[in-house]
């Protein structure tokens, strides 16, 4: 593709240009579009690929195209291992990336749409909460969850999973470890990214 047709596509790459004309091209043709699953993550913490660890600019925005295309934890583990052959041990802003993208598979896997972390003032102190939804737990997660994690809530009626941070670990990995937890995968089956119901 010549630069006159193809405008900008090295800013986006060549899969996600291709998506973009698949798109436009069911649009015209009247075809439904699948809209994506969008999950929001408010999650503290450094998360991002440092210009010193992946130094050319089409190269971190591939990066960033794979690891948001991630539909499973084996996804992200393949990225984290081809950036540590490529670029070398991932400095702790690119860990916190990848950190962040398992816990987005997770969501992706149990339909959690919504992730946010903020200061609540628990037991006189302010403190980290996190708040998950939609979760549905079952009552053994329930039991579970009170095991774990000692002062979180499960609010049923508004499908909202309510969790203290102690701080001991990054918000994203502990939150990834306990949907795991609370919600595993079917034995045997492997996280496919694919939505409940979908």
């Amino acid at each position: 593709l010549g630069s006159t047709q193809s405008g900008h596509i090295a800013a986006v790459g060549y899969d996600l240009y291709v998506q973009m004309v698949a798109e436009a091209v069911a649009e015209a043709r009247g075809e439904p579009r699948p809209a994506p699953p969008t999950i929001s993550l408010d999650v503290p913490g450094d998360a991002n690929l440092p210009a010193g660890y992946v130094p050319l600019e089409d190269a971190r925005l591939e990066a960033y195209r794979r690891l948001a295309a991630a539909t499973s934890a084996a996804d992200v583990d393949d990225i984290a291992e081809e950036w540590t052959d490529r670029y070398g041990p991932p400095p702790p802003a690119a860990t916190g990336l990848l950190a962040l993208a398992r816990l987005r598979v997770e969501c992706l896997r149990t339909g959690i749409q919504e992730v946010a972390v903020s200061p609540a003032r628990v037991g006189g102190a302010r403190h980290p909460v996190a708040r998950l939804s939609p979760v549905t737990l079952p009552a053994s997660a329930q039991i579970r969850l009170r095991r774990l994690v000692p002062g979180a809530a499960y609010r049923e009626q508004f499908h909202q999973l309510v969790v203290p941070l102690t701080g001991d670990e990054p918000a994203a990995e502990a939150l990834e470890s306990l949907v795991a937890a609370l919600l595993p995968p079917p034995d045997g089956a492997a996280a496919t990214g694919s939505m409940p119901g979908a």
